[in-house]
């Protein structure tokens, strides 16, 4: 019996540590072939390491990796942290317009670190921060390691994410997706867009008009039909919240490089007469154009005045365009200031240049 009893122990203080070395020695045989395959997984979906990289302090040093969205009661004090020895931080832009104290950003050892105090609903929106890989001067992301979630700071007070101005205009785009950006700070709300003029509620059909909590309402496929003033009401246990209004105007010029013209006046000059020469560009209203000249006096450093100026103007059923001029003016004409003048006019599509004579 005594011999069984002895024998029987050994068994029994081994019998657990049998199945724990077969749990443990397999699966990291197994694991260490694995690891090529995971990695090229997470840099394929970077929303599996995204939420790896950035993690959020809580009370007494605990650490929660952050999901998509995270409501916070605004008010709140929040610090975030994102491993790496080299990391930059996106986050809502009035922060960086305003110079905010309340946001401070510090690199340490390992993890960059972002703290907002006293947050308000205005803090609302994306916070990202990603690795940066840099060799001399020369820095890019990482792809393979960005971390990101959207926070929202709600306020009874203030359901909609405040913005500096009481009016906004928004440009309806054939090609391309228009949004009006009445945010909320609580992704519970429920949100509504209205007509101002005739008053009525707009039908949100979630394919031609969507809301997207974190953009706003988005018109998929904008038409001239939907130019006017617009806004958002919302509502969430208690008194419905209205927003700042959004005049819509519809585009009429297409993408491309500038639609240019140019003319002289006058176009044959006198001595000591005042020559104006104008190039216009017909453009979309929110994409700026920039002017360059070349004209006979330049080389021998002829003094000239260059105007530039743009202005929005309506051409008839509510299609909106930007115009866009720059005036190059001779005073006390020349000989030598008569020849070609060129204008070169530039947007983010290509360039454009144009030339006029003026004769003597």
């Amino acid at each position: 019996f005594f011999i069984l009893l002895v024998i029987g122990q050994p068994a029994r203080s081994k019998r657990p540590k049998e199945p724990g070395e077969n749990k443990i020695k397999p699966i990291n045989k197994k694991v260490k072939p694995k690891i090529p395959k995971m990695k090229e997984r997470e840099a394929a979906d970077s929303s599996l390491k995204s939420q790896s990289i950035l993690t959020q302090v809580m009370d007494k040093g605990h650490f929660q990796k952050l999901a998509a969205t995270l409501s916070l009661s605004a008010g709140q004090s929040m610090e975030l942290r994102c491993k790496g020895s080299n990391v930059s931080w996106n986050y809502p832009s009035y922060l960086d317009t305003f110079k905010d104290s309340r946001l401070s950003i510090k690199q340490l050892d390992r993890y960059g670190q972002l703290i907002l105090a006293n947050s308000t609903a205005a803090d609302t929106g994306e916070y990202t921060c990603w690795l940066q890989l840099c060799n001399g001067n020369k820095c890019r992301k990482d792809e393979t390691k960005t971390g990101s979630t959207y926070i929202f700071f709600t306020d009874k007070e203030e359901l909609f994410v405040p913005t500096p101005s009481y009016f906004e205009i928004v440009y309806l785009n054939p090609d391309k997706p228009a949004v009006i950006p009445c945010r909320v700070t609580t992704p519970s709300a429920k949100v509504t867009l209205h007509k101002e003029f005739p008053a009525e509620e707009i039908e949100i059909d979630g394919t031609d008009i969507i809301y997207d909590v974190k953009k706003g309402f988005i018109y998929q496929h904008p038409t001239s039909d939907h130019k006017g003033i617009v806004y958002c009401k919302a509502e969430s246990q208690g008194a419905p919240q209205i927003s700042i209004k959004y005049h819509l105007l519809y585009v009429e010029v297409p993408k491309g490089p500038p639609s240019t013209t140019i003319a002289a006046s006058p176009s044959r000059a006198e001595v000591s007469d005042s020559v104006h020469v104008i190039c216009t560009v017909l453009g979309e209203p929110d994409v700026d154009v920039n002017f360059r000249w070349q004209y006979p006096g330049q080389e021998s450093e002829r003094p000239v005045i260059i105007q530039n100026f743009w202005r929005l103007i309506n051409r008839g059923s509510g299609h909106t365009t930007r115009i866009s001029k720059s005036i190059l003016i001779v005073e006390d004409f020349e000989a030598k200031d008569a020849g070609n003048y060129v204008c070169i006019a530039q947007n983010l599509q290509g360039e454009t240049t144009v030339a006029t004579e003026v004769e003597l």
